[in-house]
């Protein structure tokens, strides 16, 4: 086992090295010069701008800075941040909790609606509420997730202002004691991870539908049933358990959606985290910052991936050897 996910882990490094390439070869085709966005409108003599494009290695070819950003990385450094005039290390630890507390609570939201809207769906099969479930999640499914986004905040933090439109915390919450402060993070958290997680739950929620409905025609069920057990514990304990190993796979290929929908619902809510640093960092062409987030972001839905491998050989004995390389 862990020699195969050693394996894993180095298969990954010339994806990872991929995606950096990738990255600054779109950012460096962007129009316009991080010296000016520096520099902003401010008239400066060509003596200052020459001496500001050396400090931050602009005057450097892109091949060579990338290959300096290579082996800066080589020896654990991210670089300098230009527009926020700090180490990109530094930018990353102030938003990566954040980004890491948004998806984690978007992913909870995720799993335990997928599975309560496939489940009902399963137990109410061919009747209206199955038809009104699967539409509607698959309409939410369809929207563009900053649109969902923005009807939420128009409906729930304006309309009917029930949680709060933007910010991680409100005004002046450094004050409150702990209790409240938490109480605080958590009603400005509710809504994004709603969103985000809500979004992308139609999958899940029809591979559990699928995956109960071929379940409970196995023999195992009909005995169980020929038991006298009744329907709820037959659908709960017995064809759960064996529907959701395809919904775990599903889960690590989910991560992706939940990375990239992270950028777009952190600018909306303007989230503190690592999609509202990505954001910025384009619009002043970071370089150093926008490597750096893709980067961890690419790792974190690598991780995703090898970790939803690992629990399905958890749940499932059977998928071990695909795992661990072994001959069945």
């Amino acid at each position: 086992m862990r020699r195969r996910v050693l394996g894993r882990a180095l298969v990954a490094i010339p994806l990872l090295l991929c995606v950096a390439a990738l990255t600054f070869a779109l950012v460096e085709s962007a129009p316009g010069n991080p010296a000016d966005m520096l520099l902003g409108d401010r008239p400066v003599p060509p003596e200052v701008r020459e001496r500001l494009e050396r400090a931050y290695g602009l005057d450097r070819p892109p091949a060579e800075r990338f290959v300096r950003w290579l082996v800066a990385l080589s020896r654990g450094e991210l670089g300098w941040s230009w527009s926020r005039s700090m180490p990109v290390s530094r930018a990353l630890a102030s938003a990566l909790p954040a980004t890491l507390l948004l998806a984690g609570a978007a992913l909870a939201v995720h799993v335990l609606a997928g599975i309560a809207i496939g489940v009902t769906a399963a137990a109410r099969r061919g009747r209206l509420l199955d038809r009104i479930l699967t539409h509607s999640s698959l309409a939410l499914w369809a929207m563009p997730t900053f649109w969902v986004g923005l009807m939420a905040i128009l409906a729930l933090a304006y309309g009917l202002p029930v949680f709060p439109p933007s910010s991680m915390r409100s005004v002046g919450a450094g004050d409150l004691p702990p209790v409240a402060r938490a109480l605080d993070l958590l009603w400005h958290l509710c809504l994004p991870a709603c969103v985000l997680g809500l979004s992308s739950a139609a999958a899940t929620a029809r591979f559990v539908r699928a995956g109960l409905l071929q379940t409970l025609d196995e023999e195992f069920v009909r005995a169980a049933r020929a038991r006298g057990l009744g329907g709820g514990r037959v659908l709960l304990a017995h064809a759960l358990r064996n529907a959701m190993l395809p919904v775990i796979n599903v889960l690590g290929l989910s991560m992706p959606v939940l990375v990239s929908g992270s950028l777009v619902i952190e600018v909306v809510f303007a989230w503190p985290g690592m999609g509202r640093l990505t954001y910025d960092a384009i619009l002043a062409q970071d370089v150093p910052v926008v490597l750096a987030t893709t980067l961890l972001a690419s790792a974190m839905v690598i991780a995703g991936s090898l970790a939803a491998d690992l629990a399905m050989a958890a749940v499932d004995p059977r998928t071990r050897g695909a795992l661990t390389g072994a001959k069945s």
